[in-house]
């Protein structure tokens, strides 16, 4: 593994020249996946910024507004790592409310998000359109290896030490599905472009 130092808004740039290289067909999937310790809401709020100043439009939704009713979470117990990793994500809701809608013959609208987990209820969100030639980026975790159609999968890494302090005490339970998602899914080889995020003022893009 090779690691080569880049800055945070050069970060956003490649991501987005990886975006603007993908042939729309008729619209770019980019998926910006990690752990919340890893940035990935920033690093997706700068990409849709580069986007947006090159005249793309875009599209940022979150994985945490498509998971399951508690109810359905948290079946089997409130602390399953297990569960954690392959339950908690509605990926039969995001799939008809998002990537159905930005497939081949799609209509291009989307609902942005599908469950209030605050609340435990519908968001009631409206949905929205996007046009031929835009981009949908999502960010969240577990978000690769699931089946999921993206074009553009960017993997946000953080070693076990910074996963370790970046993770709230409470959920400390999770960490061992992060451990079985690098086993096997091997996001950080999988993706187009892994960059390592335990600095997120120093990441640096991580070559296999």
């Amino acid at each position: 593994m090779r690691a080569e130092p880049i800055s945070p808004e050069r970060l956003a740039e490649r991501i987005a020249g990886l975006v603007s290289a993908h042939e729309p067909n008729p619209w770019t999937r980019l998926a910006i996946d990690g752990a919340p310790g890893a940035g990935t809401s920033e690093v997706a709020a700068a990409v849709e910024a580069v986007l947006a100043d090159a005249g793309r439009p875009t599209l940022r939704i979150s994985a945490g507004d498509f998971l399951r009713p508690r109810s359905l979470r948290l079946e089997h117990g409130r602390e399953d790592p297990d569960v954690f990793y392959a339950e908690w994500l509605d990926l039969k809701g995001m799939r008809r409310e998002v990537f159905d809608p930005l497939g081949p013959g799609g209509s291009g609208r989307v609902l942005p998000t599908l469950w209030d987990a605050a609340r435990d209820r519908a968001s009631r969100a409206l949905y929205v359109e996007l046009p031929p030639g835009g981009v949908l980026i999502v960010e969240g975790t577990f978000l690769m290896g699931i089946g999921l159609p993206f074009d553009v999968e960017v993997h946000l890494w953080l070693s076990a030490g910074a996963l370790k302090r970046r993770t709230p005490e409470e959920m400390a339970w999770t960490l061992p599905a992060y451990a079985r998602y690098d086993a096997e899914a091997d996001p950080s080889r999988a993706a187009s472009l892994t960059a390592r995020m335990d600095d997120p003022r120093h990441p640096a893009l991580l070559f296999f």
